[in-house]
């Protein structure tokens, strides 16, 4: 079951469904309520009544669970000062703005008065030239004088713009969204990995929990089916040993190229490729579909894996 909360009676009878499990009353425990409560006394599970009964969920100590799990935290911690950052720098923006709004001068708004009370004069001088003369000297002449107003008002080319601080919250805002894309990319594979089922029947992977023992740490099995999407029933290559665990106590495994794959992830989970190339810095791969012959670039390591063909001898 993994570290998934479960009914501690429902494990209790699947354990004694081995011919070879041992009983109850051959341990210091007279009851299963006594045995969950050692558990749960022990650290080795967090255990909770309910009106149902005991339920149990695993703690997985394993050196490498307890590795991903602190990667986790300091992820989410870092996602964390990334935000606080960012508020900072926006208030220091808006206290930027507010120092720069005090050096502006003050606006007065007065009365429009007008000294003296003489009239208003206007004084226009005539001359003796024809009208259509005089009219289109004038025109030419508010037309210079209208060019050379507009053209005291036009900003140089030359001049850069001042970035206000809305301007530079929006690139700051931009600089972050860019790092955590390249982040979350970089994240992706894990993501599959870890939190959408992957294990498909027929596919071999490698044992890398250490709970087993060290007679199944790092040695390859195939999977015999898939019991809820997340726990795979397998079987190891070197013998009759049948296991079921999750998924997150198994890994991929890479097969040499040439040879046949089964995909994990996406709109082709479950088929069958050809392994074409292998991209080592990129932890990628080319994969060729047996049935369409369509080549698909970059896949992640996690996404494929080695197959188990029908008549259960090993592709490689």
């Amino acid at each position: 079951f993994g570290t998934k909360r479960v009914q501690a009676n429902n494990v209790y009878q699947e354990y004694i469904q081995d011919r070879n499990h041992i009983h109850m009353n051959a341990t210091q425990w007279e009851t299963l309520t006594d045995f969950v409560k050692w558990l749960g006394r022990e650290s080795h599970c967090i255990v909770d009544e309910t009106e149902k009964g005991w339920y149990v969920t695993y703690i997985d100590k394993d050196p490498e669970t307890l590795l991903r799990q602190e990667k986790l935290a300091k992820k989410e911690k870092h996602e964390l000062d990334a935000e606080e950052r960012r508020q900072a720098f926006i208030d220091r923006q808006v206290e930027l703005g507010r120092e720069r709004a005090k050096d502006l001068p003050e606006a007065v708004f007065t009365d429009l008065k007008r000294d003296g009370e003489d009239p208003i004069k206007v004084n226009l001088l005539l001359h003796t030239a024809p009208k259509t003369v005089a009219t289109t000297s004038v025109l030419a002449s508010l037309s210079k004088s209208k060019s050379t107003f507009e053209g005291s008002f036009k900003k140089p080319k030359d001049v850069p713009k001042k970035r206000s601080a809305l301007g530079e919250i929006m690139e700051e805002e931009k600089r972050q969204k860019l790092a955590k894309l390249i982040e979350s990319k970089e994240n992706e594979a894990l993501a599959v990995k870890n939190d959408a089922p992957w294990v498909v029947k027929d596919a071999i992977v490698k044992i890398i929990t250490k709970t087993l023992g060290s007679a199944y740490y790092k040695e390859k099995a195939v999977v015999l089916s898939v019991v809820d999407d997340y726990v795979a029933k397998v079987k190891l290559l070197n013998g009759n040993t049948k296991l079921k665990l999750d998924q997150t106590h198994l890994e991929t495994v890479i097969p040499s190229v040439g040879r046949l794959v089964v995909l994990l992830a996406g709109e082709h989970k479950g088929d069958t490729a050809e392994l074409r190339s292998l991209q080592v810095d990129s932890y990628s791969a080319t994969l060729k579909l047996r049935d369409s012959n369509k080549l698909l670039l970059g896949i992640p390591y996690e996404q494929f894996t080695k197959l188990y063909n029908q008549e259960g001898v090993v592709t490689n």
